[in-house]
């Protein structure tokens, strides 16, 4: 049986202050987006890779396709107006037989490839698996006119891919959407579902601010 990924790129940049949308940018002479499937063609290259796009973006990405000579395999879907919706999208590539399926950030292209393999392998033995990091820093809750500590004991950083058994991530993606549904993982824990956690990487960041483009570049 055949696993599969769906890479979800849906930003425009607009933190980055950048009009390039970020999964586009370029990093060491190749796209973040290539950047990030090529990690995921490196942990098995039979993977089933789905990436969602917006619309007016897929364009462009066959153009740096072909421009930067990238031919593996994939298929193209157009995302939807939240991230639920575009790995709804997705979903419905994704064939009868497919035993594992991945979701991973497509500006998240640090990613170990031992962090996806770890994830992939508590899947299935366990059906949901997504990798957290605990939080060092202090935290604190600020508003208008006061601020509020923040115990961090049990308070954890999610990260991607999360990772999920076929019939659980189906069954998870067939409800209605609500705005709690931050990632894959609440909306499997809505369906009644338990998650298991893994140990992310601290250098599995999610591209947003410019200065992540430096730390990315160090590491790439």
């Amino acid at each position: 049986m055949k696993n599969a990924v769906i890479i979800v790129a849906g930003g425009i940049g607009l933190r980055m202050g950048n009009l390039t949308p970020k999964q586009f940018m370029i990093i060491k002479n190749k796209p973040v987006l290539i950047h990030t499937v090529e990690k995921f063609i490196k942990f098995d290259n039979t993977l089933d890779i789905i990436l969602t796009l917006p619309e007016n973006q897929i364009q462009t990405w066959r153009k740096l396709c072909a421009e930067y000579n990238f031919e593996h395999k994939h298929t193209v879907v157009t995302g939807g107006i939240t991230r639920f919706h575009s790995v709804q999208n997705a979903l419905k590539k994704i064939s009868d037989n497919c035993k594992i399926i991945a979701v991973h950030d497509g500006v998240r292209p640090l990613v170990k490839i031992n962090t996806i393999k770890k994830c992939f392998d508590l899947a299935a033995e366990k059906g949901c698996a997504i990798p957290v990091l605990q939080i060092s820093e202090s935290l604190r809750r600020i508003s208008k006119d006061a601020g509020e500590i923040i115990n961090r004991d049990g308070v954890y950083i999610v990260q991607t891919p999360q990772v999920f058994r076929h019939d659980i991530i189906m069954n998870s993606y067939r409800q209605a959407y609500i705005p709690e549904f931050t990632d894959d993982a609440s909306v499997v824990e809505k369906s009644g579902y338990s998650v298991n956690y893994t140990e992310g990487h601290r250098e599995n960041i999610k591209i947003t601010f410019p200065t992540d483009i430096d730390f990315v570049e160090k590491f790439i």
